[in-house]
């Protein structure tokens, strides 16, 4: 169990630094287009919204490949499109149990899922931070 807890967390350690870093670069990113854009140009607010959604969907999904590859390091799925599949159950927290891990390293489908829960969380977190500061300011913009 110890084994699982040491792979579990160093796994979502590294899940949670790329995370950190798609977060500060989306809204780094955001903070840079509303300086730039004091204008009612609400298509421009509306890329950058995408490209912020994208960035952070494509963090979850890497995160997913990350313990993808751990499951393939561990020889608990010999295909890597297994291991994908997998991984994004877990991650997404679906647990349809049509493939399921061995006993020793059985623990570790519920740390991903912990782990898919948080991020996707901070996901949506920024997204709509980011949506409603554009709500405020175009809100703003038609009372002036």
């Amino acid at each position: 169990m110890l084994e699982n807890f040491l792979i579990g967390f160093s796994t979502m350690a590294a899940c949670l630094i790329l995370q950190a870093a798609l977060v500060t670069t989306a809204l780094r990113y955001y903070i840079g287009h509303s300086r730039r854009t004091e204008s009612d140009q609400a298509w421009r607010t509306l890329i950058a919204l995408v490209i912020i959604m994208t960035l952070l969907v494509l963090g979850n999904v890497a995160q997913l490949f990350i313990w993808a590859f751990v499951f393939v390091y561990l020889g608990e799925f010999e295909t890597l499109k297994t291991a994908v599949y997998h991984s994004a159950v877990n991650f997404a927290t679906l647990g349809y149990g049509d493939f399921i891990m061995s006993e020793r390293y059985r623990l570790l489908g519920p740390l991903e899922a912990i782990n898919g829960a948080l991020m996707i969380g901070v996901s949506t977190a920024v997204l709509i931070a980011s949506l409603q500061d554009a709500l405020r300011k175009a809100i703003r913009a038609e009372h002036h």
